[in-house]
């Protein structure tokens, strides 16, 4: 009877889950406001012995200044690196904010008011004056509660947050708490198997806003491309209505209004839908979305304006606009493709990371990386390992770079019914959040998986079938490490994706053991699945500023040389056509946990974490726009790409142009 329940207790359901609604990216409009809150909030760390004393002492009734000691914290910003503290940078456990807001007399009348947070990791409780609104799982994607009954007009409100960071085996990540002896005591550790560091704190902006008391709550597009890409289709699949007294407009009264402007805010297309509230847009001679070198006006974007009118009195209710890219996306076992066109995506696996503000949301290092990003010729990027910022989605979508949105499932193991739903929760808030932008061209599932676990197979077809039912206009992919004769998962995927670091990790030290194995790898996966591969992860770790000759590990010149003989693998698995991309790791230098085999953090940065070029930044830039130049046709070159040697004196030229690409 015991071996039947433990047997038993192994198989996995595939339950429904609780399905995310609204969190339109808050902009202003003719019916609607938006204030930030970002700025300095009061802190204090509970005592790691005792992380729910704040919740039983009820902290959130009064000023956190009254309760504890508060020092100021800025937000949006991981809490860790701003104090000089161990104790706050390795803190496991809750932490507390809170900050005072006015609210104007003038949104009392006829219009809901909304607390939204872009991100807060891992867990939130958020409270309004002492009044819980919110609680949400998940770090790195947003939430939200309409706070119309929790505010006081005209005067002062008081917003506090607690925010528990701890991360356990049916969290998403995954994480262990222990205890360990101390010298004074007993440490309570946070330890994880992901290489970076877990930082913690209210990571985005934090933003009041109003919508009117019926509002748009949700939309739902989709593109098409007909007649050799010069007609454009729009189709609101669903626009959905909040609103009345018993939170469902009768939408019998309400009908929206649609129209597409173009750069020069010219209406291209417009169209008024009948009470389901679809609507299909047309646009003759489209400007289609294209990714950067792929054409010389990359990631054009149109601007989709819907009004909500009342039937009856024809009168405006709300106004919500977004940006739209029209582009098909296709895919077979061989390639993958854009407005019907092959990609070979070469980028980067990234993080969100930066000196002191941890993970917090930076507008100017953001555009600095998309500045670089650019500068190095890539195409496309991998979300690794979690969502990013909606800021970095809507600036992805404006350059024109493609994305491999990933969920935060990362080194998944221990596979149970719990984890389960969590992680397809996962996917639900992340693809409801993004899957109107057209940067993102495909889903990652999770990022090195342990695939060849019991029940690893039934784990990962219940979470890829649960994507493709919330959206099958774009693959499903995942960054597998484990070898295929192992890997139960593969097989449910769209696109294969794997990481390995010959060279590093394996056979360090030995570039002459590098291509042919990449070659094999690549090829292996290909024929056991008959579908795309990508190489989404290699790398090697290194030291800015050391130089050896002839080259050695951790060295500029090592890293430049293992680039190299990657370089050669990719160019002969590219004749095949279903090698379809190749993927750095990583983009810059990142902060991991602290570990003798990290000294300050993980290096495999092709950019420092201050974010300048190490030796292979100017390889790696030479041969992307060398592949933007062959594959895609590019005619943009950078005049710096070659550096002047001589004018020579021989009958061929020393100097270096664009024709040595």
């Amino acid at each position: 009877m015991f071996v039947y329940k433990a047997v038993k207790s192994l198989v996995l359901l595939n339950r429904d889950i609780v399905t995310t609604t609204g969190m339109l990216y808050p902009r202003e409009s003719e019916t609607r406001e938006v204030r930030s809150l970002d700025g300095l909030w009061n802190f204090v760390k509970s005592d790691i012995t005792n992380p729910t004393q704040g919740m039983r002492d009820k902290w959130y009734l009064d000023d956190l200044s009254r309760v504890r000691k508060t020092i100021p914290m800025p937000v949006p910003a991981s809490y860790n690196d701003i104090t000089t503290e161990h104790a706050i940078r390795d803190h496991v456990g809750t932490v507390w904010y809170d900050r005072k807001f006015f609210v104007p007399m003038s949104w009392s009348k006829n219009q809901r008011v909304w607390l939204r947070f872009g991100s807060v990791h891992y867990e939130a409780f958020v409270y309004v004056n002492g009044e819980m609104v919110v609680r949400h799982e998940m770090g790195h994607l947003p939430f939200e509660a309409e706070i119309s009954q929790y505010v006081k007009y005209g005067q002062e409100n008081r917003i506090t947050v607690m925010c528990d960071n701890a991360l356990i085996q049916t969290t998403i990540p995954q994480g262990k708490i222990t205890e360990l002896a101390r010298d004074d005591g007993v440490s309570i550790v946070q330890t994880y198997t992901f290489d970076f560091f877990n930082y913690a704190g209210i990571h985005r902006s934090v933003h009041l806003y109003t919508t009117p008391s019926t509002y748009i709550e949700e939309i739902d597009f989709t593109t098409d491309l007909s007649k050799n890409n010069t007609v454009g289709f729009v189709t609101l699949a669903k626009v959905k209505i909040g609103g009345s007294v018993d939170n469902e407009a009768a939408s019998n009264d309400l009908h929206i209004r649609v129209q597409l402007l173009n750069k020069e805010g010219i209406v291209v297309a417009n169209t008024t839908s009948k009470s389901d509230m679809t609507a299909i847009l047309e646009i003759k001679n489209v400007k289609p979305w294209w990714p950067y070198l792929m054409h010389h006006e990359p990631g054009y974007l149109y601007e989709m304006e819907i009004f909500l009118i009342d039937s009856n009195t024809e009168e405006l209710q709300d106004v919500y606009r977004c940006k739209v890219g029209v582009r098909t996306l296709s895919w077979n076992n061989s390639s993958f493709m854009i407005n019907g066109k092959p990609i070979y995506f070469r980028g980067f696996g990234r993080h969100e990371d930066s000196d002191i503000r941890g993970k917090g949301l930076d507008l100017a290092l953001m555009t600095r990386d998309f500045n670089l990003l650019k500068w190095v010729g890539a195409n496309a990027y991998r979300t690794s390992h979690y969502p990013y910022s909606e800021e970095s989605m809507q600036f992805a979508d404006e350059n024109g770079i493609m994305i491999i949105d990933e969920c935060p499932s990362v080194d998944t193991e221990n596979y149970n019914q719990a984890l389960l739903e969590k992680h397809k929760s996962a996917m639900e808030q992340l693809i409801h959040r993004d899957r109107n932008h057209a940067s993102v061209v495909m889903w990652s599932i999770a990022n090195e998986p342990r695939t060849g676990q019991l029940n690893a197979g039934s784990y990962f077809q219940y979470v890829a079938n649960y994507t493709r039912q919330l959206d099958n206009t774009r693959p499903v992919t995942a960054a597998i490490a484990v070898n295929s004769a192992d890997d139960k998962a593969a097989r449910y995927l769209d696109i294969i994706s794997f990481n390995r670091y010959n060279g590093w990790y394996s056979n360090p030290g030995r570039l002459d053991m590098i291509t042919k194995r990449i070659i094999d790898e690549a090829t292996t996966w290909h024929e056991k699945h008959n579908k795309p591969v990508i190489m989404s992860e290699y790398g090697a770790d290194t030291v800015e500023g050391l130089h050896l000759l002839p080259s050695y590990v951790w060295s500029e010149e090592y890293q430049t040389e293992l680039f190299s003989r990657h370089f050669r693998a990719f160019d002969i698995l590219r004749k095949k056509s279903w090698f379809i991309g190749e993927f750095v790791w990583n983009f810059a230098d990142f902060k991991t946990a602290q570990s003798v085999t990290r000294v300050g953090g993980n290096k495999k940065g092709v950019f420092t974490r201050s974010r300048q070029p190490k030796a292979v930044a100017h390889l790696l830039r030479k041969r992307y726009f060398a592949l933007g130049r062959e594959v895609d046709e590019c005619t943009l070159i950078p005049s710096d790409l070659f550096t002047y040697i001589t004018d020579g004196s021989s009958t061929r030229s020393s100097k270096h142009d664009s024709t040595d690409l």
